[in-house]
């Protein structure tokens, strides 16, 4: 049997002793069911159910797709956040025909879904807000609000308002997001989940570093070298780990995702990789590459159990056709740095 180790100390013990900690390899769990056609999965569990929300229309017509789960392994979905794209959004952004990026969390006694509306590779682009007592449709209590826009970044702002993650530390709340551009950035939030009127600085998280070569950028678009999106951050043994996906997303079999990862110990950084680098400056520790199965893997959320069978979930493309799929992994801190498997299988439908 593995122990695991406390991460805080773990660089410590292992530089004394290889046996004080044993890498408890981690799993890549064989899917099935409606595991297709799932990007950007936001995972949490209530009950005996896991929930994994996913970016976009759900083919039942309405926005964000909910697959539910009570073993891990076999997934179905089991409904969607909004039957339609609120009028309030095609109000600010009339092209949207589809949201995106979905960040589920609980918190004073609700669930808390931030989700973002864009047009692909813009950043006029805002991150809004919906809450639920339950996640249980069957429950009476189950009911989507739409608390609206929390904030928008606009063609002149160095930012892109997508891909929100949530985040709690000793103080309060606090949103993690962005997209190419200069990159990760975070505000404060207040209780209700809006943004805060007493901090309102604007951290810089992390960022790509310019190469020393550099191909055009495409028309209207940043450089594909500033690629970098999809933040998540999770507390874990006296540091904070900021995950992010690098590279291109969505492009099937052209995707080239990969998950990457650094530490700190404080929310708002500043985040540095296993070498020390800050991500600042273009630092990061991979988690997840593509293997010769699955391309792209990214779009992460991590879902900390406190009996200690951690989770990231992920979306990566099927090598063969370029189709996206859900993909799921524990996670092992061995040596105080998170380590995940991506599948060698087709998952079965």
């Amino acid at each position: 049997m593995f122990q695991r180790c406390n991460s805080a100390l773990a660089l410590v013990l292992l530089s004394l002793t290889p046996t004080v900690c044993s890498a408890q390899n981690p799993h890549a769990y064989p899917l099935s069911g409606d595991v297709a056609v799932t990007h950007d999965p936001s995972i949490i569990k209530e009950g005996n159910t896991w929930y994994v929300f996913a970016t976009g229309k759900a083919p039942d017509g309405g926005q964000f797709a909910v697959r539910c789960s009570q073993d891990l392994e076999h997934w179905k979905l089991c409904g969607h956040v909004f039957d339609a794209v609120p009028g309030w959004i095609h109000q600010r952004s009339p092209a949207t025909r589809d949201l995106w990026a979905p960040d589920i969390s609980y918190v004073h006694h609700e669930y808390r879904l931030y989700y973002a509306y864009s047009l692909f590779g813009k950043n006029t682009s805002g991150i809004a807000l919906a809450t639920n007592k339950t996640l249980d449709p069957a429950s009476p209590a189950f009911k989507w609000i739409d608390k609206g826009m929390v904030f928008e970044s606009r063609a002149s702002d160095n930012y892109n308002a997508i891909d929100p993650n949530f985040i709690l530390d000793g103080k309060g709340g606090w949103l993690d997001f962005g997209s190419f551009w200069d990159g990760i950035k975070m505000w404060r939030l207040d209780d209700s989940g809006m943004l805060s009127k007493k901090d309102t600085t604007l951290y810089s998280l992390a960022r790509r570093a310019k190469p020393e070569t550099t191909e055009p950028p495409p028309l209207n678009l940043p450089s594909n070298w500033q690629a970098i999106e999809a933040p998540f951050i999770v507390r874990h043994g006296g540091f904070f780990y900021l995950f992010t996906s690098w590279d291109l997303c969505c492009r099937g079999l052209k995707s080239t995702y990969r998950t990457m990862v650094g530490r700190s110990k404080s929310v708002t950084g500043p985040y540095l990789d296993a070498t020390g680098k800050p991500l600042a400056e273009g630092g990061g520790t991979e988690v997840l590459v593509a293997n010769s199965r699955w391309l792209g893997p990214g779009g992460e959320s991590i879902l900390l159990d406190p009996k200690g069978k951690d989770l990231i979930v992920f979306h990566a493309y099927d090598a063969k056709t370029g189709k996206p799929f859900l993909q799921l992994s524990t996670v092992d801190w061995t040596g105080g740095w998170p380590h995940a498997a991506l599948a060698q299988e087709s998952p079965s439908q």
